[in-house]
């Protein structure tokens, strides 16, 4: 029998009926917030969040291009690229990219200024992937390794990276390749160099850039939530770079190294024919293969206060009073004019004086050279000769008729920042300094003294265009390129020097220049196995007083004469042509044309008999691990002598308070 309910009974039911129909309400709203949110997310935020989505797991990774190889005019390799180890750091993945940067320090040996770069390249990298540190050491990666979970965001990679193979020999031609730097990043394209670190910064790798650098590709890939690679989804592949060969002699610029060892100087060979450059040296030189990932400011800092200035580009950029080298084309320049043929003489007494001025400028010889013609004036190389035809031809036409040399500007070669030397004028004395044009200054000019400087290069480039008598030529490197991008190739000369005198002038003055070898100033490198013309040139750097003479044992080595040769081969089909200076050399005869006789000798008897090779892979390793060693060494005695000039500033700070 059922129990009839009580007030108190029916109040529960009362209550506990309000709270579930509550309940129930609360459970319809919370239900239908979820479909309202549910629809919001798959009809108007789907794209929005689709994307958020594909941003977590999908990245777009830059495959950049292999850099083109550089080869010499034999297929050998000067610039190779090499695989290393590369630690690399996504900014989308690192809450805190400086702190990371300074934990990692350490480990891969950043200093403060490698840092403050990393993260000014951060900042204009749109979330792509920044290199940290290149060809990372065994070292240094198993360190990393043992961390590699405190570093999410941080990746070690294979990748290529530029190689000199052969070190300082082709520096000063080549350069090289560095580190993309602040300045760089604000002019390049950075869609072009997406996922590059490196760029050309000076020689052929600056020049040819454009063609060397290729066009970056893509991955598309799936990654977890800490950046690891779960799938590739898509590819571009990257369009490698251009190779180039050059026109380059790997024997001959060997050579060329080899004889100014120990000296400073610079070698410049050319092919008369069309223009190629055959061997360029400067030395000193340097191992530009610690500028690629950066060289420490210890190592850069010894290259820039070495007073031989290995950096420094002689062939190219260094100016020098070119001496007796240029009388060659100065006496073609008195046939142009009309004011000497090949029989006109002078009487050389030793000495040359303005009219009404007692000034005497002197002949190399004392007591002259007596009677003297053109030939005669090129083989014994008589200064009076030309003190008196400059005196006729003023300055004026001995200015205009050696620039169709080349002289005083650039010779177009494909490297940048060429010097233009200077071929002085009135009115480039008047522009420079504001003075008049004096008489006696177009005395010196016609030696190749005074405001007269040229460069190596060009004084090469003005006797390959007399070795072909007459034909211009721009002298170049790029012998020929493969790959995607095109460039012009330059194959034969591009002009004819404006001439007034007969066509037989110019193989009348390749034998003068021979019988220079033979009989003259640059007998001392005679050969009868082949025919050699050629011109020697003493270059006074220290200003001698009048009346006096050259004392070599008197005056500070820098302060000695530069030793000049200028030259071709052989004379009857000239296939090499040539400068060789020797700063503070002395002599041209004694110190630079045995020079030149070495090259020829190379270049006409040995080339293809018995080329020079680069040595094997083996002996590269060994002879790199010397260098390793003397630089080691060096670096020693270096610190040595600079603690010992400290100890002894000390004492003497000391001594005097």
């Amino acid at each position: 029998m059922n129990k009839p309910l009580t007030p108190d009974t029916e109040q529960v039911n009362s209550v506990f009926t309000s709270r579930i129909i509550i309940f129930g309400i609360i459970i319809f709203i919370g239900l239908g917030g979820l479909i309202l949110r549910y629809g919001y997310l798959q009809v108007y935020a789907h794209d929005k969040y689709t994307t958020q989505a594909d941003n977590n797991r999908i990245k777009l990774i830059s495959a950049p291009p292999s850099r083109g190889y550089i080869y010499d005019r034999n297929g050998i390799i000067l610039a190779d690229n090499q695989p290393v180890f590369t630690a690399m750091l996504s900014p989308d993945e690192v809450e805190n990219p400086e702190r990371t940067l300074r934990l990692l320090a350490p480990i891969f040996e950043l200093t403060d200024e490698d840092i403050t770069d990393i993260l000014a390249r951060l900042s204009e990298s749109k979330n792509d992937p920044v290199t940290v540190k290149i060809d990372l050491t065994e070292a240094q990666l198993a360190q990393f390794s043992e961390r590699k979970p405190f570093f999410r965001g941080v990746t070690i990679q294979s990748k290529l990276t530029r190689a000199y193979p052969y070190d300082e020999l082709f520096a000063h031609v080549i350069g090289y390749v560095g580190r993309i730097n602040d300045k760089e990043t604000k002019r390049i394209d950075k869609d072009r160099y997406a996922g590059t670190d490196l760029i050309g910064k000076i020689g052929i790798e600056d020049y040819y850039e454009d063609i060397l650098l290729g066009q970056p590709g893509y991955q598309s890939v799936e990654t977890d939530a800490y950046g690891n690679i779960l799938r590739q989804l898509d590819t571009k592949p990257p369009i490698s770079g251009n190779d180039i060969t050059l026109s380059l002699d790997y024997g001959l610029q060997t050579i060329a190294q080899q004889q100014l060892d120990g000296r400073r100087g610079a070698i410049v060979a050319i092919d008369p024919k069309n223009g190629d450059v055959l061997a360029f040296v400067s030395n000193p030189s340097y191992d530009p293969n610690p500028f690629i990932s950066g060289i420490s400011f210890k190592d850069y800092g010894a290259l820039r206060e070495d007073l031989d200035q290995p950096l420094y580009n002689r062939a190219l950029q260094g100016t020098y009073p070119p001496g007796s080298t240029i009388k060659p084309f100065e006496g073609l320049g008195a046939i142009h004019y009309g004011l000497r043929n090949w029989d006109t003489t002078i009487y050389d007494p030793g000495y040359f004086s303005l009219p009404g001025d007692s000034h005497r400028f002197r002949d190399w010889k004392r007591g002259g050279h007596g009677t003297v013609d053109l030939k005669k004036s090129i083989v014994m190389s008589v200064d009076t000769y030309y003190y008196k035809l400059a005196y006729e031809m003023g300055i004026q036409r001995l200015h205009d008729w050696m620039i169709r040399f080349g002289f005083g500007q650039e010779t177009g070669i494909d490297l940048p920042n060429e010097k233009s030397g200077i071929m002085p004028s009135p009115k480039w004395k008047k522009d420079t300094y504001d003075k008049d044009w004096l008489p006696g200054e177009t005395i010196s000019v016609s030696i190749g003294q005074g405001y007269f400087l040229a460069t190596p290069l060009q004084i090469a480039n003005a006797t390959a265009m007399t070795a072909n008598k007459g034909h211009h030529i721009t002298p170049h490197l790029l012998k020929s390129s493969d790959g995607a991008a095109e460039v012009k190739v330059i194959t034969k000369p591009d002009g004819k020097i404006d001439y007034n005198g007969k066509a037989s002038d110019w193989t009348r003055m390749h034998n003068a220049m021979e019988e220079t070898v033979e009989n003259g100033t640059g007998r001392g490198i005679y050969t009868p196995k082949y025919r050699i013309a050629g011109k020697t040139g003493t270059a006074q750097v220290k200003s001698i007083a009048q009346g006096k003479r050259y004392d070599k044992s008197a005056i500070d080595q820098r302060h000695w004469d530069h030793a000049w040769f200028n030259g071709f081969a052989p004379v009857e089909d000239p296939q090499i042509a040539l400068a060789v200076l020797v700063e503070n050399g002395g002599g041209g005869s004694a110190v630079a044309a045995p020079i030149g006789r070495a090259l020829f000798d190379y270049w006409v008897m040995q080339r293809k008999k018995d080329p020079i090779l680069p040595p094997s892979a083996d002996q590269l390793k060994v002879i790199k691990r010397q260098k390793a060693f003397e630089k080691l060494m060096r670096d020693a005695l270096r610190e040595k002598e600079e603690k010992a000039l400290e100890a002894q500033e000390t004492t003497t700070t000391a001594t005097s308070e």
